[in-house]
């Protein structure tokens, strides 16, 4: 039995050999079957994970959607506006711009050719042979009443009616800035050194631009593209504030033992009358007949451009070619101040409530949208770019920068929402006294210095 068990083994190794063979087979397949099952297990936990976080981003997605489609229209104050709202006020043509507004690119403006003369030689001042509109103006300088907690001190305490009246090109005396309180009352703003005075009085041709809060590079004229004649004969006077010739200094811009930093000639201001410091920026901007009450003609630069061209070509070809007495550009890309409005409220320039009130206001008084297929439009467009202005100080061009003035003093400190509505209503008022104003192009502007970003923005002016 032990022979035939043994014989059987060792004759039938190849049987053996086949049972093993099978039984390794048979112990692969069912690993494999097992390694499956746990694949599969480990698959499904992936996916249900994968799934849940996309459901989750979904459900975030929904949520913010919602809070944005509920709070859209915002505004500072915990004040907000409805679609609904803005379609009574605006209409839905508006609406659709400021959608899209969203969607577009940004554009590029390059400048384009200004036919300047030559040189400086020879040029002819308009004045000798233009015949403006001539009157006399004086200004407020003091105000007896105490003043309110809603009204500009540095503005004065302008009534409605005088408001009005202020408007006819005549004989009169106008707030235009820089009024004094009671005997006894502070500064209302914007003081200057006697020295300062002394050398701003003595001007003729004034070429100005300021930084108040630090909000700003100092950009220097280019020095060899402006002639020894204007080197010589006109002031080149940067208004700053403490904050900012301080930042100037750490940066290594310290002006020298005359208070100039090139061309510049550096005048601190003290006291600013504003705290919204572009509101603070108008009263050079807009007043330079009064900060420089000698000075036949003045050029404003806004801080964000670098003037590259002699300021009297500017003079020769905007104002006296032309025959005008105030030169400014239209806007490079909106021309209605129905544009402009939302465009402020979509970049929250200012807020809401207070340029509804200012442009409800300015619709009740006649303002109307502007057709650019109308013919007779006096000017090409009702939004300036308001960053370089050429302007003679004649009587009416006076008249116009105060006007202009005490509307960015009585309401929002956005400019271009009040230039259109004070240019016409001048016209409007005097139908025979012309006030010649030229409304450039802004490639010509862009031509005539160079363009930067501001280094910062201000922050959002709290509401009035």
């Amino acid at each position: 039995m032990m022979a035939l068990f043994r014989h059987s083994a060792e004759l039938l190794p190849e049987r053996k050999d086949n049972v093993v063979i099978e039984f390794k087979s048979l112990n692969r397949n069912e690993h494999r079957i097992r390694r499956g099952r746990k694949f599969g297990r480990i698959t499904k936990q992936r996916f249900s994970v994968w799934l849940t976080v996309l459901a989750v981003l979904f459900l975030i997605y929904l949520i913010f959607f919602s809070i944005k489609m509920l709070f859209h229209g915002k505004m500072e104050g915990g004040i907000s506006t409805s679609i609904q709202v803005q379609q009574e006020i605006m209409g839905v043509d508006e609406l659709d711009v400021l959608r899209q507004a969203k969607s577009k690119h940004r554009k590029k403006y390059p400048p384009c050719e200004v036919g300047l003369s030559d040189s400086v030689d020879h040029l002819v001042d308009a004045k000798d042979f233009v015949n403006f509109t001539q009157f006399s103006l004086d200004y407020i300088d003091k105000e007896e009443k105490p003043f309110g907690k809603s009204l500009s001190r540095f503005g004065g305490q302008q009534s409605l009616e005088e408001r009005e009246k202020s408007f006819y090109a005549r004989n009169q005396t106008l707030h235009c800035g820089f009024v004094k309180g009671p005997e006894g009352s502070p500064s209302t703003g914007f003081d200057l050194d006697a020295n300062d005075k002394t050398y701003m009085n003595t001007c003729k041709v004034v070429v100005s631009s300021c930084i108040f809060g630090n909000s700003d590079f100092l950009r220097r004229p280019t020095s060899k593209r402006i002639s020894e004649y204007s080197k010589k004969n006109v002031c080149f006077v940067m208004f700053v504030d403490e904050q900012t010739l301080s930042k100037l200094s750490s940066e290594g811009n310290f002006p020298d033992d005359g208070g100039y930093i090139g061309l510049w000639k550096i005048v601190v201001v003290r006291n600013l009358p504003y705290k919204d410091m572009r509101r603070t920026g108008k009263v050079p901007k807009f007043l330079s007949h009064r900060l420089f009450p000698s000075s036949m003609y003045s050029i404003w630069l806004d801080s964000k451009m670098r003037l590259n061209t002699d300021p009297m070509l500017i003079l020769e070809y905007f104002l006296w070619r032309m025959r005008s007495e105030y030169a400014i550009s239209n806007h490079y890309d909106r021309h209605c101040v129905w544009e402009e409005v939302l465009q402020n409220k979509r970049l929250n320039k200012y807020n809401h409530s207070a340029i509804d009130e200012q442009f409800n206001f300015y619709q009740s008084d006649g303002l109307t949208k502007f057709d650019p297929s109308d013919p007779n439009n006096p000017i090409p467009s009702y939004v300036p770019e308001g960053s370089f202005i050429v302007r003679a100080h004649t009587p009416m061009s006076n008249l116009f920068s105060c006007l202009w003035f005490n509307e960015v003093d009585r309401f929002t400190s956005r400019d271009q929402l009040s230039f259109a509505y004070t240019y016409l209503k001048l016209r409007r008022m005097n139908p025979d006294r012309p006030f010649f104003l030229n409304m450039f192009k802004d490639c010509e502007r862009r031509a005539l210095a160079k363009l930067f970003r501001h280094k910062a923005v201000p922050s959002l002016p709290p509401a009035p």
